[in-house]
């Protein structure tokens, strides 16, 4: 078995498939179907300093190769969080990651502050890139200035390692990776959800209470994957790659464009066991390649 273990800055991974915020709960809710401590690590729905009802219904809509989303960040807060679900999944035996949202820089960083004291998360992952929420979110992620003054924020409040999840919905993604990095970024990891839409054609009205949404799923794979590999060219930091992964296949693609380590998201809906299986198939093409560690085939693209 070839070694599968990376790092992301300080943070050690057993193997390099995480999954992504919003489509795995808290891990818990999977522990049926995965044995949770064999995932690099678990990506736990997003978490805002004050609770969040999300948005109206319907908020999720089928589409080709995909689903559009506006959930809008619904939770209990980050003090429900630290009181109910930390002492639940505190000894998972595998990296158990916060994804952290606002509405302003000093929401991002108390948020990240209060987390920061939870001795069995060792990482945050910041959202500045969600598409369906009013204030906050993606409005930061799209220019250099937005992105930079969260990421000060939280940095000069936080001390473990910061993970900043960047927007597709950008001109130029790498220069946003770069801005981040200078910032004390640990780790930028790409993409977001691609803003789309659906309509209902005999109602004439959109298929989502807001209209737009977030698209996920295998349809924004090749957009995605050109985005990691631009911005792997463009920072020194780890980069983690997500955006229609469904198969190794889809992850050693993503592995060879840059990315040290890789999210799976709304596959995780039709498989709930796919992590694993991407696990798998990494370590069996890594054994018929001769290749002894997945870090050997990072970056390792021919372009």
């Amino acid at each position: 078995m070839a070694d599968l273990s990376v790092k992301i800055g300080e943070l050690g991974l057993k193997n390099p498939v995480m999954t992504a915020s919003g489509t795995f709960g808290y891990g818990i809710e999977f522990a049926d179907f995965v044995p949770l401590e064999q995932l690099g690590g678990i990506i736990v729905k997003g978490t805002t300093l004050a609770p969040r009802e999300g948005n109206d219904y319907p908020r999720m809509a089928e589409t080709a190769q995909g689903m559009l989303n506006c959930v809008g960040l619904q939770n209990k807060g980050v003090d429900y969080f630290c009181s109910s679900i930390y002492p639940r999944i505190k000894d998972v035996d595998t990296n158990m990651i916060v994804n952290v949202s606002g509405s302003s820089p000093d929401d991002y960083a108390e948020c990240a502050a209060r987390i920061d004291a939870l001795d069995h998360i060792p990482a945050i992952e910041l959202n500045i890139s969600c598409p369906n929420v009013k204030d906050g979110g993606m409005a930061f992620g799209v220019t250099c200035e937005g992105a930079a003054s969260v990421v000060r924020a939280v940095r000069a409040r936080y001390h473990k390692t910061l993970i900043v999840k960047l927007s597709p919905n950008v001109t130029n993604i790498a220069d946003i990776a770069r801005a981040v990095e200078a910032e004390g970024a640990d780790s930028v990891s790409l993409i977001n959800t691609l803003m789309g839409m659906a309509i209902d054609i005999e109602t004439r009205r959109p298929l989502l209470s807001i209209s737009t949404g977030g698209l996920s799923g295998p349809a924004v794979k090749p957009v995605a994957l050109r985005m990691v590999w631009q911005v792997a060219k463009a920072v020194g930091i780890p980069v983690i790659g997500l955006g229609g992964i469904s198969s190794a296949t889809d992850a050693i693609e993503f592995i060879m464009a840059g990315a040290t380590a890789i999210e799976i998201g709304t596959a995780n809906f039709i498989d709930p066991a796919i992590t694993l299986k991407v696990r798998d198939g990494i370590n069996d093409w890594l054994d018929r390649h001769g290749c002894s560690s997945v870090s050997e085939i990072v970056g390792s693209l021919k372009a």
